[in-house]
């Protein structure tokens, strides 16, 4: 009873701010289930670990790429964009994630919800461009070995690259335009972060942003995917053929595929969850969203670090030259 009572008068003086400022907030509701007041403690330090976890493992990989000669190929400079997405990801999320778990109140600001709604689709969308460059990649250098170096020259490195974030940003800035111009009648948000369930906040479900977002689903997730799925069933036929290619394509694909995997079922669910108007628990859509910002963003280091020899290799050899100096250090 105390609980709830303390939570209808966050609210009540949320509603009563918003009129009496004309400014608009939001009460982040998926917080609400954990005890806040008896565990905020326990839920900074878990998460405040998995985000330094998040940033020092993308951060080391991309590091290693950077420095070794031998990795400045297309397909690694190409996972290193992917985890440097990871790095931007969890910090467009955590910082105000650690607030709210210290806070007495989880409130985010109309302006700040937009922006952290901008980005996490921006980097959504890069992501799967990067993904299918990533596939493209593969294709070439598996089923026309010959023409690779020609094909996947520094140029067409350089603009892949500039395609995969401009090209969503400019997407996502039409869409936040669209967004802004609706009028907001809930302050109640079903998250933890502002992602697709902002579209339940508008007073009237807009035909064009709805029709916009189809679009915009179908650039960045659809096409994208399709095209992904018949490189690699080109790969796949190419290596069935040939028992040469097929090691090679497994080590080199594998991991692409893992990630795609993994990145195509929260965003099916994150995706979904609005536009069914599903009613879940607050604690599944807590569960479910703290996966997406914690497993997504892990995942990727640890498997291109686990499943790719070259940076296998170059870890191994950084993490044995970190131990020795270390323990160089205590023996004297």
């Amino acid at each position: 009873m105390i609980k709830g009572a303390h939570t209808g008068r966050c609210r009540l003086r949320l509603c009563q701010s918003n009129i009496l400022t004309g400014s608009q907030s939001f009460f982040l509701e998926s917080l609400a289930p954990l005890s806040m007041h008896k565990h905020r403690y326990v839920y900074f330090v878990v998460m405040f670990t998995v985000y330094i976890l998040i940033i020092s493992s993308n951060f080391i990989i991309v590091c290693i790429i950077m420095i070794h000669k031998n990795l400045h190929e297309p397909m690694y400079i190409f996972i290193a964009a992917l985890l440097i997405n990871s790095v931007l990801f969890s910090t467009v999320i955590y910082p105000k994630l650690l607030i709210d778990f210290l806070s007495d109140e989880q409130i985010i600001s109309y302006p700040a919800c937009l922006f952290q709604w901008f980005s996490y689709y921006w980097l959504g969308g890069s992501d799967f461009f990067l993904l299918s460059v990533m596939a493209y990649d593969r294709y070439v250098s598996i089923c026309n070995p010959l023409k690779y170096t020609t094909i996947m020259q520094k140029i067409t490195v350089n603009i892949f690259l500039f395609s995969a974030w401009i090209l969503p940003a400019c997407l996502m800035s039409v869409a936040l335009l669209l967004n802004a111009r609706e009028q907001i009648c809930k302050f109640n948000l079903k998250g933890i972060l502002c992602n697709s369930t902002i579209l339940t906040l508008h007073c009237v479900r807009s035909r064009i942003l709805n029709m916009y977002g189809l679009f915009v689903l179908v650039i960045f997730l659809f096409i994208p995917l399709l095209f992904i799925l018949f490189t690699y069933a080109r790969i796949l036929v190419v290596s069935y053929r040939c028992r040469g290619v097929r090691r090679r394509a497994a080590q080199t694909c594998l991991p692409h595929l893992l990630v795609l995997i993994n990145f195509s079922f929260s965003t099916a669910y994150d995706v979904l969850l609005p536009r069914l108007e599903l009613d879940s628990p607050k604690i599944v859509r807590f569960i479910m969203t703290v996966q997406f910002v914690i497993y997504s963003p892990l995942f990727n280091p640890i498997i291109y670090g686990l499943k790719m020899r070259r940076i296998n290799d170059h870890l191994k050899n950084f993490f044995c030259t970190m131990f020795n100096v270390s323990a160089v250090k205590l023996n004297r």
